[in-house]
């Protein structure tokens, strides 16, 4: 598929307009519809583009960029708003638009022309992208609500509030030109206009901020459902993550509440307004009878109120809305998509356990809802409970679930058939208990409707190994399951929470499988948003728990995942954006906890490893812990090294300096304290305290080996080849044995069955990722069966060291990829592709008759290092050729077990013989 960008300069936007594409010669220029691209608040847009071309070696020269009010004028080649001029660049992403200042409301046509090294491409196919409302006083609307419960509605202890249904109607003199609706409903909302829900496929609106920082508007064009004369417009709101779930230390911020500006632009020029303000009609005994996140949703359809929102509805019995008190955050354009539902499927089987009881079985460990046809009296009422397992009974296992009811129930009106869809909470399971159905249910009765984040999904993966097959689609199922606006931790039980610790180097192997830049940049602005003015960083974002331990290895995720967006993404504006944030936070833990170049504190260990009883949670064996001044002073340390990073990146050699030199000083002291230059043993010799000594580079040189060794040695000896680490040490298990000749050693460790492995969680009919290793046996105060920590590096280790696809050292974005892939004994044939931000990579490998076997694709206006698995003697060839006379192909040297390649852009096949 082929793409054009426009990027939003201060969150990472992933946008575009068009289509189809256009060419000349072999360069081709086209674009996709990622997200709908409307409502950009930020002045400063960045634009981008991918180059196709089926030619070996097509490099950019220059390019041209025209940015028109309208698409008369581009289509003549106009650029009122900018024109570029031609640029002399190879640069294609997150190019800044530096044309005519960009007022609110304003739509920009845009198209490019690029030059490449074959020749000059025709003009893309047109893109646009719409403004919103840049400036505070473009707002007219009033944060409009009812600050009270009604009958029924529960406000302490265990809550429960009804759904709040808004209306109005309203005069079109004329048929608009243009209709433009802009709306935040806290904490979630539906928008109908004349009947029609507005959105699209769109649930779950907007995304979770704290509040009182931040609150996100979406908007719309709503030209088509205006009609001249009357017409209503109304809108639901839920609870989600605003009128929360009483639990303790948990935020609550209020009662539900909506800001909403519909603007209607005529073909005279004039403007009709339309607002949220004291002038609506609101009521709460509609058919909602109770939405929370955690505790489901009830509904009854006795009450359904036919017509609401339409036009000539009476609701002369309903309440006057009221102007109620703002959230406290900076109302700003949501620039990360919402949440839909990606995906239906059917269920397995359905069982009867006992009389009128059932349990439907999904076949998949899923996140979303259930859908279901019934038919029977007036006032019957279903049951629906989720869970993600079973007891040996047959009955649920709710165990887990601690406080979090799940519990959905449908009051029959009594039609002829009834279709019940919950409407603001979702469930995380793979069974459902049902009683009370009328009749006995059938599966074709219910369907299954996966929800997550609107992300691309960017990768595929696939190996001759069954076990490594199927932990990446339970890895797949899990990911996109825990994607909520913010990634959370879990999607079923009383927490959901963005855990930053979750998700560090776990970042990194997602950014392979979905398009996650905006859900990323967005979530750093979580972290700011949550941090403490002393500086302190929390670790959990948005912070519903207010939790500060003041950790290296949960807030350091803040810098990992910024650093992760640039090299994966080529977005560096993250790092910009938040550098004085993340100075602040590392300036306040070396003033309050650094003592001696020694960061004393954690709290957290190396995180659910495995214990050495199966009914722990965590080990209580000393031998198997970290210490926790090893696990902050290695953290600190490499901290300190990406912001030397970050720093030399925005030409702060002063900063650069200093963060060098004070990671020089934590190395020493770290080494004086804690490594045995004798046994070459960091701390106890745990596998983690060892790995992240090495992976970090803090090992004095000429110990690698040594050090590396006591790793081997651990895990061969001491764990028969399983993993040993918890959630901090397997951020790095796989690729640090891979980097120092043991990719055997990770093979055998991914491919493992018994206890403890991922294969393991299969074993015992896991269809996404556990939450620890011995997730069937341990207290069922904490084993989530849908969590994604543990993967650590393991996604990241299947694309770059199994399939071979890497983004160079000091590239960002994969302008420059290294293809080396490390083909262990035992797999046969690896089968990956990427949808990087410059074009798809794809890398194709397999062991044939004795020969190495492999095609690669590298996108166009990118180079590759390729290295060939070849031991000295054997012939590469390409296409049927000798490698080094292939065109496009440039001999560089050998390098251990490996013949090195220079190629440009294209498709190669290559072969060891």
């Amino acid at each position: 598929m082929k793409r054009m960008f426009v990027f939003c300069l201060f969150a990472g936007i992933l946008l575009t307009g068009c289509q189809e594409k256009a060419s000349v010669d072999i360069t081709r220029l086209s674009c996709e519809n990622l997200i709908d691209p409307q409502g950009i608040d930020c002045v400063a847009p960045r634009l981008g583009w991918e180059i196709q071309s089926d030619g070996r070696g097509v490099l950019q020269k220059s390019y041209r960029i025209l940015v028109a009010s309208s698409l008369e004028k581009l289509n003549v080649d106009e650029g009122d708003l900018w024109d570029s001029k031609e640029v002399k660049s190879d640069e294609t992403v997150f190019i800044l638009y530096s044309g005519k200042k960009l007022e609110s409301r304003a739509t920009c046509f845009w198209k490019v022309q690029v030059t490449t090294n074959k020749g000059k491409s025709g003009w893309s196919q047109p893109a646009s992208w719409t403004m919103g409302l840049t400036e505070s006083s473009d707002w007219k609307a009033q944060w409009t609500g009812l600050d009270k419960s009604f009958a029924g509605d529960v406000t302490e202890g265990k809550t429960r509030l009804s759904a709040r249904y808004f209306r109005k109607e309203f005069d079109a003199a004329q048929q608009p030109v243009k209709a433009t609706v802009y709306i935040s409903g806290l904490g979630l909302y539906k928008l109908y206009i004349n009947g029609k829900k507005t959105g699209g496929e769109q649930e779950l609106a907007p995304t979770p901020t704290d509040y009182t920082r931040s609150v996100k508007y979406n908007t719309f064009d709503v030209t088509g459902e205006i009609v001249q004369g009357v017409n209503a417009i109304a809108t639901t709101l839920g609870n989600g993550r605003y009128f929360s779930f009483r639990q303790p230390g948990a935020r609550h911020f209020g009662f539900p509440k909506m800001i909403l500006q519909l603007e209607l632009t005529y073909a005279d020029g004039t403007v009709q307004t339309v607002l949220s303000d004291n002038s609506w009609k609101v009521t709460a005994d509609g058919p909602v009878r109770t939405n929370s996140e955690y505790d489901g949703e009830e509904y009854d359809a006795r009450k359904e109120l036919t017509g609401w929102n339409t036009a000539g509805f009476d609701d002369s019995a309903w309440q006057q809305a009221e102007l109620v008190q703002a959230p406290g955050g900076k109302l700003e354009a949501q620039l990360n998509r919402n949440i839909k539902v990606m995906e239906t499927i059917h269920p397995k089987g359905i069982k009867e356990i006992k009389p009128g009881t059932y349990i439907l079985d999904m076949g998949q460990n899923m996140v979303g809802w259930v859908t279901m046809k019934v038919k029977g009296q007036t006032g019957k009422q279903v049951k629906l409970r989720f869970a993600e397992a079973l007891k040996e009974d047959g009955n649920l296992y709710m165990d887990n679930l601690r406080g979090a009811l799940v519990t959905d129930l449908y009051t029959l009106k009594g039609a002829e058939t009834e279709i019940f869809e919950p409407s603001f909470i979702y469930h995380g399971f793979r069974y459902m208990e049902i009683t009370g159905y009328p009749g006995v249910p059938q599966t074709s009765d219910f369907e299954g409707k996966v929800i997550y984040d609107d992300v691309e999904t960017t990768g595929q993966f696939e190996t001759s190994d069954a076990t490594i097959n199927q932990i990446y689609k339970n890895a797949y199922w899990g990911i996109r399951g825990n994607y909520r606006g913010m990634p959370t931790d879990c999607p079923q039980r009383d927490e959901r929470m963005g855990w930053l610790g979750d998700r560090a180097v776990g970042s990194q192997g997602e950014s392979f499988v979905f398009g996650i830049n905006n859900l990323y940049a967005k979530w750093l602005d979580d972290i700011e948003q949550s941090q403490r003015e002393d500086g302190s960083i929390p670790d959990v974002a948005p912070n519903y728990w207010e939790i500060y331990s003041d950790n290296m290895t949960w807030p350091g995720a803040y810098v990992i995942i910024a650093n992760m967006l640039y090299e994966q993404f080529g977005n560096k504006e993250p790092i910009v954006k938040h550098y004085e944030s993340m100075k602040k936070w590392i300036d306040y833990i070396r003033n309050k906890y650094v003592t001696d170049n020694i960061m004393p504190k954690d709290t957290y260990g190396d995180w659910c490893m495995p214990p050495e009883s199966p009914e722990l949670i965590h080990s209580q064996d000393p031998a198997r812990k970290t210490d926790a001044a090893v696990l902050g002073t290695t953290f600190y340390y490499r901290i300190l090294s990406l912001l030397e990073h970050f720093a030399s990146l925005q030409g702060k050699t002063g900063d650069a300096q200093a963060f060098a030199n004070e990671a020089a000083a934590v190395k020493e002291a770290y080494n004086k304290k804690f490594f045995n230059a004798e046994t070459a043993q960091y701390s106890n010799n745990t596998v983690t305290a060892n790995l992240l000594s090495l992976c970090y580079g803090m090992t004095p040189e000429g110990t690698e080996d040594k050090v590396f060794a006591n790793i081997v040695n651990k895990t061969e000896n001491d764990f028969n080849s399983h993993v040993s680490t918890g959630l901090v040490g397997i951020q790095w298990l796989m690729r640090g044995l891979s980097e120092h000749g043991r990719a055997d050693l990770a093979y055998k460790i991914a491919t493992n069955r018994d206890y403890p492995s991922w294969g393991y969680m299969i074993e015992n009919d896991a269809t996404t990722i556990w939450e620890l290793w011995n997730g069937n046996t341990a207290d069922p105060g904490m084993n989530s069966h849908n969590h994604v920590m543990l993967l650590g590096d393991l996604i990241v280790w299947y694309y770059e060291y199994l399939a071979g696809i890497q983004n160079t050292a000091g590239s960002y974005g994969f302008k420059h990829i290294t293809m080396k892939p490390y083909p262990v004994d035992g797999l046969d044939y690896v089968t990956a592709s990427y949808r990087s931000i410059r074009g798809e990579i794809k890398s194709a490998w397999k062991k044939q008759d004795g020969h190495f076997l492999w095609d690669i694709t590298i996108p166009a206006n990118t180079t590759a290092t390729v290295y060939i698995p070849a031991s000295k003697g054997k012939q590469v060839n390409e296409s049927g050729q000798k490698a080094s006379s292939a065109k496009g192909v440039k001999f560089v040297k050998t390098e251990g077990d490996y013949v090195v390649y220079e190629v440009g852009s294209g498709t190669y096949s290559f072969s060891a013989m």
